[in-house]
């Protein structure tokens, strides 16, 4: 997805303004200020493994993480698993 985002899997999305387009389903940046993962906001349980997950900042759709080491491995796993498991049902293939 451009020069810089690493994505796995593809969804189309459409909004009521009548704007659409392709997204990954799970995005990757190594940005130069911080390791950028890009998952879904809207699945339950969200909040409470963000709260587990450790050092981490959070946009809307982003997940900033200085190093790997901040973060709880498993809990990132559920995190991305979570995800694509409410993207699934959100936008099936």
């Amino acid at each position: 997805m451009g020069s810089s985002i690493v994505g796995f899997g593809r969804y189309h999305y459409r909004y009521d303004s009548g704007h659409e387009g392709d997204a990954p389903r799970v995005g990757f940046s190594p940005r130069k200020s911080a390791l950028t993962l890009y998952v879904m906001d809207g699945f339950e349980g969200r909040d409470e493994l963000v709260a587990r997950l450790g050092k981490v900042k959070t946009g809307k759709s982003c997940l900033y993480i200085n190093r790997l080491a901040d973060v709880d491995a498993e809990v990132l796993e559920q995190i991305v698993a979570a995800s694509l498991t409410w993207m699934a049902e959100k936008y099936p293939a």
